[in-house]
């Protein structure tokens, strides 16, 4: 029972430790995408936006989420990006989130902060959409 419970404590350690690998080339991981059969998160974020800030420690680090997020290709594109910003639609203001197809198809555009559980609801919803596609 000891081992099971030593098991289990590790297991739970090292979800909790998990860490989010993002890409900041669009095409790069849409390729990766497509050979993993994963969908795309693409966060356009701006450097002096602490809404953006805000969305990457707290929401997007906590461990529900990344656990979500685990079965997705992560992007962060910068809104300075003007070469980048030319292969998404204008957006209103950011953080901007796309969930999206490696062939660029939009499943699910969020805008603005949210907090965790508010923001899981967006990434099932993403998730059914690209199982349906």
């Amino acid at each position: 029972m000891k081992k099971i419970i030593l098991v289990f404590s590790i297991f739970c350690s090292m979800a909790s430790a998990a860490v989010l690998q993002w890409h900041d080339d669009f095409n790069s991981a849409a390729l990766k995408a497509k050979k993993e059969n994963k969908a795309l998160m693409v966060m356009i974020e701006s450097e002096h936006c602490r809404w953006c800030k805000a969305m990457k420690e707290t929401t997007l680090n906590d461990n529900k989420v990344k656990a979500e997020l685990q079965s997705f290709i992560l992007v962060k594109i910068m809104r300075e990006d003007r070469e980048s910003m030319r292969l998404f639609p204008e957006i209103a203001g950011v953080p901007t989130i796309f969930f999206m197809t490696s062939d660029r198809k939009i499943l699910q555009q969020v805008i603005g902060f949210f907090e965790e559980e508010d923001f899981l609801p967006f990434v099932a919803d993403a998730k059914k959409k690209f199982r349906q596609k």
